[in-house]
């Protein structure tokens, strides 16, 4: 989902939309699948991890499509330097040219992306109208023009999937399916890489096919393909080009906390112990009810770990817990920076499930500068509102 939360009330409304459209469309047009593909089954085993590679790829392919778009905007406005009302027909020349050497980029492609999942093309020219249909699409909206994402991640995820589908295929001839398979889970993964909406792309692909039988590698190769690119990237192909107009949906449920650092919400950090502390000064500091953790510092001062109580209790069954010292039962912490963003330390604090997490310098000498906690970002949202005036 664009907004990327799930609240009952706007699923519903999705839900009711859906169904509604659905249903008119089936009574008007039938219910026959809009693509007419071959039927596709999973030969062996084998093909799990090979369609798990192939939601690896789809993740990298999806980056590189969201980059590549909105960095031939930026370039487009650096380098034009007419009139805008001319802009569109420069770049129409160009696109044009594209058009005359691949005939295949123009429309949507469906045509081309049928033919490309049943089998009737080459690797090379999948791969050429791979790279096509990115500069295609990307040359089209830095020129001013108007026009979706959506089908031409369906149209790459279709070439990159048929591309590595008739590899595999050629590979290990009597363990995978023909390269259509791969074609079509193809589409789902670079869709989901792009967007970062796996449920809908699983959706989507099966509404476009009717094709059940890889509804697992379908799945598989999508969280695959939405997982690694979250990892590359923060932004999905819609959530940045908000993020480029001043709309930052990441940080839309605390506007009072947005473009804060860690630095404004820190607090001192709790009094430290050394690493060669033994267990019974751990166990009289926590008992004095010294706060949720302690940090712990080795003989330069640097960061070693923090210690909560229930480090603690881990250990209180050995029979000689005074052997024991805070650097052995020490746990590592996510890093925090003074000059990181507050939200990500919010959401690091969240994952970790930490009662409070040290503050390090920016210089990368581990030296402790302050603590973070629930409670330091609930005093700095109180304060916030008392400035607000509500």
């Amino acid at each position: 989902m664009i907004l990327r939360d799930f609240e009952t009330q706007s699923f519903g409304v999705v839900v009711l939309s859906s169904v509604t459209a659905a249903a008119i469309g089936r009574a008007a047009f039938g219910s026959a699948a809009f693509l007419h593909l071959p039927g596709f089954g999973v030969v062996s085993g084998l093909e799990y991890p090979l369609y798990a590679l192939l939601g690896a790829l789809a993740a990298v392919m999806g980056v590189v499509f969201i980059r590549v778009l909105y960095g031939a905007e930026d370039l487009g406005d650096r380098l034009w330097r007419g009139p805008e009302w001319l802009r569109p027909a420069a770049g129409g020349i160009l696109l044009g040219a594209l058009l005359i050497a691949l005939p295949q980029m123009y429309g949507v492609g469906y045509p081309v992306l049928e033919r490309a999942v049943e089998g009737h093309y080459v690797a090379g020219l999948l791969v050429l109208l791979l790279v096509g249909k990115v500069v295609a699409t990307s040359l089209t909206m830095s020129i001013g023009g108007s026009g979706g994402v959506f089908a031409p991640s369906l149209f790459m995820g279709a070439m990159l999937g048929s591309a590595y589908g008739l590899g595999v295929h050629g590979a290990f001839p009597h363990l995978t399916a023909s390269a259509g398979a791969y074609g079509l889970v193809g589409m789902g993964a670079v869709f989901a890489a792009s967007a970062r909406a796996p449920i809908t792309a699983v959706l989507i692909i099966y509404e476009l096919t009717g094709e059940y039988s890889i509804i697992l590698p379908l799945m598989l190769a999508i969280v695959a393909a939405t997982a690694l690119s979250a990892r590359l990237s923060p932004d999905t192909i819609y959530t940045l080009k908000l993020r480029r107009r001043g709309i930052d949906l990441q940080r839309r449920t605390r506007p009072l906390l947005a473009d804060l650092s860690v630095s404004d919400a820190m607090g001192p950090a709790p009094e430290p112990v050394s690493a060669d502390a033994p267990f019974s000064v751990l166990l009289d500091r926590f008992a004095a009810g010294e706060g949720g953790a302690l940090p712990v510092l080795d003989g330069a001062e640097r960061l070693v770990g923090v210690i909560a109580p229930a480090d603690l209790e881990a250990i209180m069954d050995d029979e000689d817990p005074g052997q024991v010292t805070a650097a052995d039962i020490a746990h590592t912490p996510p890093r925090v920076h003074a000059e990181d963003p507050l939200d990500a330390a919010i959401q690091a604090l969240g994952r970790a499930d930490e009662a409070g997490l040290p503050v390090v310098g920016g210089e990368g000498d581990g030296t402790v500068v302050g603590w973070i906690g629930q409670n330091e970002v609930m005093r700095l949202y109180r304060r916030r509102l008392e400035e607000a005036g509500r």
